[in-house]
């Protein structure tokens, strides 16, 4: 086949790419725009005004690292930050360890039932934040709450948890446990999709159903477990609505005076909103950006350890 006749066969096959190409990108740029405008531009500007004394009023000028500096002298960044990795700490394992609980059981029971508990659980994610923070007053109120009432019943003196800082954040984790169904459904996909025949070898080399769900189930689903792992621990260190809906944006609470509550994220908002200190803001936004690339740099690092990923090295 000669060269020219080569050449003629190429061309249609460059012209279907390349408005293939364009198709893609058609079909894309609404997500590029809105990445560029929505996301990536306001990036940029907050780490510009992080370098400037910005509030919205009085003329900009630029500061350089004074708004860094001054992040590591404010006792009520380190308290923010403390309150906000503790309950980072205290939530995402709680989270995950009743998602597979509930997920195990899911698993277990018919498909059609297995639908509708399934739906129940997962009804509460689609319930607004800042109603879970108001539910956390009347449910948690040390006097009148439902809580403490239900525990008066078997004997039990119930804490103060809306006022007692040893008992708010536990309260709050408490609180968002209610709403898992997001990581439910995903650890019963990847329940589901564990092969069956790893559970019959298994039985037959009569191993306990611990060691069945240690050695077996664990390692099966550990993508998953390692997704939500970040997923939530993100979410974690971005907790605003619940703590600010309970604690500082509501009549109820006008006279609430400690820190227990006071989350990074919160902080920020004061700084930003109420004070309007947009420059010291964003210097805190970035802060709290370098916090979980940080983190997550770390838990993908030791994930290489522990994930299994099918076709590929544990």
């Amino acid at each position: 086949m000669s060269t020219a006749t080569r050449q003629r066969k190429r061309r249609p096959r460059g012209k279907n790419q390349r408005r293939e190409t364009l198709a893609a990108f058609a079909f894309l740029s609404p997500w590029i725009i809105g990445f560029l405008v929505l996301t990536a531009g306001p990036m940029i500007i907050s780490l510009v005004l992080s370098f400037t004394n910005y509030d919205g009023l009085q003329e900009t000028r630029g500061v350089g690292w004074d708004n860094y500096e001054k992040l590591l002298s404010d006792p009520k960044v380190r308290k923010s930050l403390s309150n906000t990795l503790i309950y980072a700490v205290m939530i995402v394992p709680s989270t995950m360890i009743v998602s597979l609980a509930l997920a195990s059981m899911l698993s277990r029971i018919g498909r059609r039932s297995a639908g509708v508990f399934r739906t129940l659980f997962y009804l509460p994610e689609v319930t607004p934040k800042v109603a879970i923070g108001v539910l956390f007053l009347l449910l948690f109120n040390g006097q009148v709450g439902m809580v403490n009432w239900a525990l008066g019943l078997v004997g039990i003196d119930g804490p103060q948890w809306s006022t007692d800082e040893a008992w708010v954040k536990p309260g709050l984790v408490l609180m968002n446990l209610w709403s898992v169904g997001g990581t439910v459904v995903i650890y019963l996909a990847a329940l589901n999709n564990v092969p069956r025949d790893l559970y019959e070898a298994a039985d037959l080399d009569g191993v306990s159903r611990w060691q069945r769900f240690r050695h077996v189930t664990v390692p099966m689903i550990s993508g998953a477990l390692f997704f939500t792992l970040i997923i939530q621990t993100i979410s974690a260190l971005q907790t605003f609505d619940e703590a600010y809906a309970a604690f500082y944006g509501s009549a109820a609470s006008a006279s609430y005076s400690s820190e227990a509550a006071l989350f990074y994220l919160i902080y920020l908002f004061q700084q930003a909103f109420q004070f309007l200190h947009m420059g010291y803001a964003s210097a805190m936004a970035w802060l709290l950006f370098v916090i979980i690339m940080i983190i997550t740099a770390i838990q993908v690092k030791v994930s290489k350890r522990f994930v299994y990923y099918e076709g590929g090295d544990r």
